[in-house]
């Protein structure tokens, strides 16, 4: 294991009856690290985690901390703590006995308790509230309670599991920004799982998609926006229009594609001529314009949504396939009267397209 590496799980495989939640995967954690696992429901992400924190015992392969292999040693003896979606606060204790437990039954010196929940609730900015009872705060503050209760603890490694899925949106955001903060501070690995992909964008210094119990891409966050490996990652992060055409020409520049009645380049692949590809194009890199002598593709206008900064327009190709368009409202186009139906053209720079694998 390199020596950088905080946690790692080797070739892990994890079965629940005839179902296949992990399917041997292999992941490194980096020191102080902000790392996502994202996907769907029922992708493995949880397990995952959940192997990391030795809540079960992968079927193969091996679990390794700080260089360790911990694979059959008990959660109560790694250096990991884990915070849930449910913060399962003990309601009969303050908020210093909830963050002070775990130091209890480490036996430090009431002094030590004492000095280490002070910092802890420092941290997470609940000073002063200390003697109130959990059914006393908001959704907010307990989901500070039972990280302080995590970070208490001094782990090397915070495990995550979509803590903040029950908070209102508002709220959510203000979180994540604070987690990513908190985490740079305290400089440890945080590995968080969630569904939702702007929080993943949001936090991660690395993503991990995954995908029926593998992995699909690891990446940073731009990365895996801008340069999806294949169809499952362009379609599950951020909006895409996956867009399907015929190359017509190959030249060493760029390829000429054919899309619903017009001609457009894209980046040279590994193509010949009259093949057929998938394409992702994302909706923010078009251009959209009613003035109907330019080049590009053209379409009729199905819907139009105010956003309030941003304009969604959905518009119709010859050939069936309909494009999403984001635009800027401070664009001209976004502040005209197209309406329902007019003919529209449709525009990208060809390095904004990326070939997708299948």
């Amino acid at each position: 294991m390199a020596e950088a590496h905080e946690a790692e799980l080797q070739n892990v495989s994890k079965r629940f009856g005839e179902v296949s939640a992990v399917n041997s995967v292999s992941l490194y954690i980096q020191q102080a690290e902000f790392l996502t696992l994202l996907g769907p429901s029922g992708c493995g992400k949880t397990t995952l985690l959940r192997m990391l924190a030795g809540f079960e015992t992968p079927d193969e392969g091996r679990v390794f901390l700080g260089g360790v292999d911990v694979t059959d040693v008990p959660p109560y003896r790694r250096d990991v703590t884990t915070v849930f979606q449910h913060y399962a606060l003990f309601p009969h204790m303050s908020v210093f006995g909830n963050i002070a437990f775990g130091l209890e039954r480490r036996r430090l010196s009431r002094d030590d308790i004492e000095r280490r929940v002070a910092r802890a609730l420092d941290l997470v900015r609940m000073q002063g509230l200390e003697h109130r009872q959990p059914g006393e705060l908001s959704g907010g503050q307990q989901q500070r309670v039972a990280l302080a209760r995590a970070l208490v603890l001094e782990p090397k490694v915070l495990l995550l599991d979509e803590p903040l899925a029950a908070l209102d949106l508002k709220l959510r955001k203000e979180m994540q920004l604070e987690l990513k903060g908190l985490q740079r501070r305290l400089r440890i690995s945080f590995v968080y799982v969630t569904h939702d992909q702007e929080e993943a964008l949001t936090m991660s210094d690395r993503l991990v998609v995954m995908n029926a119990g593998r992995i699909e891409q690891i990446g940073r966050a731009r990365e895996i926006y801008e340069r999806p490996l294949n169809e499952f990652v362009a379609g599950f992060i951020g909006v895409s229009n996956i867009v399907e055409a015929v190359i017509e020409d190959v030249n060493d520049g760029y390829s000429i594609a054919a899309i619903g009645d017009a001609s457009m380049r894209i980046p040279t692949g590994t193509f010949e001529k009259g093949s057929h590809v998938r394409m992702l194009v994302r909706p923010e890199k078009i251009t959209i314009s009613n003035d109907c002598s330019s080049s590009g593709l053209r379409g009729k206008i199905e819907s139009a949504v105010y956003l309030g900064e941003r304009t969604q327009w959905k518009v119709s190709l010859k050939d069936g396939q309909t494009i999403t368009v984001l635009e800027q409202n401070r664009e001209p186009f976004a502040q005209s009267e197209a309406r329902i139906g007019e003919t529209v053209v449709l525009g990208w720079e060809p390095q904004t397209v990326v070939i997708l694998k299948p």
